[in-house]
């Protein structure tokens, strides 16, 4: 029955969001403690770390795959840029069905159980997809691997967020792996691309999804997180008497919707860059095949220093930075640095300067994740943080699938010129960090 963190809130907390979501009073007096940890218990915390870590490089991964096979799963179909965005529809059905699924189903299935059930998903629409299916039956593999990531990636959050010990960090190195996979990626996709059998990579991508089925069930066994997190040395977390569903506490908090939103827009942002570059380097600047490395450059840069930040870490210069001048003023400024290095790839035609550009713009977009995710688990009552998590993770995750096909449909009506318009002037903002 209970799954992740609980499923109830006291009425108590529901005058949080009343009150200005005070993020400080709300982590003093709601976060469980946790007790002096023994070895033991710190060695099987970074277990458990680092096997939600190997998750997320996986769904990374698939992020990192796409953009390089487009231009070849153009030419195998025969198909133009809207049928091909297709692909990214059906994810986006994929994304938003698993994260309305995500907080029902974590009233009803453990955290273990879940994990397990978004990664067979996974590996389920590889196999699928392995096999060069018809261009429909492709769809129908992009949409079930939405799901399974969407729950994966909302569960793994949650779970993180109730960490105790160094949780900014651990966010941090938890999408750092998102870059590391993404990063990974096209560096086989590239070479797939141009083989007859380019479909393989998506065998190799189906044996890296087993490998964390079976991963997911040694480490976590199929049970909740109460039970896992009391194997680390934390409390269980604090439940009410409350009897609503999850559903029904989650969905009336306005900054639950608008930190989802900000997550949208941002994984909107870097699966458009990331899932387009390529063909637009390919077709605008007339570059090689060995231009979809320019994607790894990209997802490269993601993977930075800046992706381990900590307010609290003021020996790095991301952390010294969000330490004095806040987070909200260091994502404006990133803003304006993300903007000067579109404006590059826009108005420069060089296919070194375009892969320059592409990979600073990954190392600025980098901590913009993580931040959201932080702020989240500061203002979100904590039973209810991983329901929260998985629909914020699970929605923001649909931005990677339906810019992209916004991105498509309009570079077929005009060209792919109109690829750096359309992400100069996506509606990046950050209200839920004022």
């Amino acid at each position: 029955m209970a799954n992740t963190i609980g499923s109830t809130q006291p009425s108590s907390h529901l005058s949080l969001e009343k009150k200005g979501l005070d993020s400080e009073s709300a982590q003093a007096s709601a976060t469980p403690s946790i007790s002096c940890q023994t070895s033991r218990q710190i060695t099987v915390e970074r277990i458990q770390f680092f096997t939600l870590c190997w998750s997320i490089i996986v769904t990374g991964w698939n992020d990192g795959t796409t953009g390089p096979l487009l231009p070849r799963i153009q030419s195998v179909y025969g198909i133009g840029y809207t049928t091909v965005s297709l692909l990214f529809v059906f994810a986006t059905v994929g994304f938003v069905s698993g994260a309305f699924l995500n907080v029902p189903l974590s009233d009803r299935f453990t955290f273990g159980q879940l994990m397990v059930l978004g990664a067979s998903l996974q590996a389920i629409a590889y196999a699928i997809d392995a096999v060069a299916p018809p261009f429909e039956v492709l769809c129908l593999g992009y949409a079930i691997n939405g799901i399974g990531m969407a729950i994966q990636d909302g569960q793994a959050n949650g779970y993180v967020a109730t960490m105790k010990r160094k949780p900014e960090k651990k966010m941090g190195i938890l999408h750092a792996a998102y870059g590391a996979g993404a990063l990974l990626a096209p560096l086989a996709s590239t070479q797939f691309a141009q083989l007859k059998r380019w479909s393989f990579q998506y065998l190799v991508s189906m044996i890296i999804a087993l490998s964390n089925v079976c991963v997911l069930i040694l480490v976590f066994k199929l049970r909740s997180a109460d039970a896992c997190i009391t194997e680390i040395g934390q409390d269980e977390t604090v439940k009410s008497d409350e009897t609503k569903s999850s559903l029904r506490q989650i969905f009336p908090l306005k900054s639950v919707h608008l930190l989802a939103l900000y997550i949208l827009i941002y994984v909107g942002l870097e699966a458009t860059i990331g899932g387009w570059i390529v063909t637009y380097v390919l077709q605008a600047r007339n570059g090689s095949p060995s231009s979809g490395y320019i994607s790894t450059g990209f997802f490269g840069g993601m993977f930075n220093d800046s992706r381990f930040y900590s307010k609290k870490q003021t020996s790095r210069p991301v952390g010294i930075m969000l330490g004095r001048v806040g987070e909200r003023r260091v994502l404006f400024l990133y803003f304006f640095i993300a903007l000067g290095m579109e404006l590059v790839i826009w108005f420069v035609p060089s296919v070194v300067g375009n892969a320059f550009a592409a990979a600073f713009l990954g190392f600025i977009l980098g901590p913009w994740y993580p931040i959201g995710m932080n702020l989240a688990a500061r203002i979100i009552p904590p039973w209810l943080l991983a329901p929260s998590m998985g629909w914020i993770a699970g929605f923001g995750q649909a931005g990677s699938a339906l810019f992209p096909f916004i991105t498509g449909v309009v570079a077929q009506k005009s060209s792919i010129h109109s690829f750096p318009p359309l992400y100069v002037f996506f509606p990046i903002r950050t209200p839920v960090l004022g």
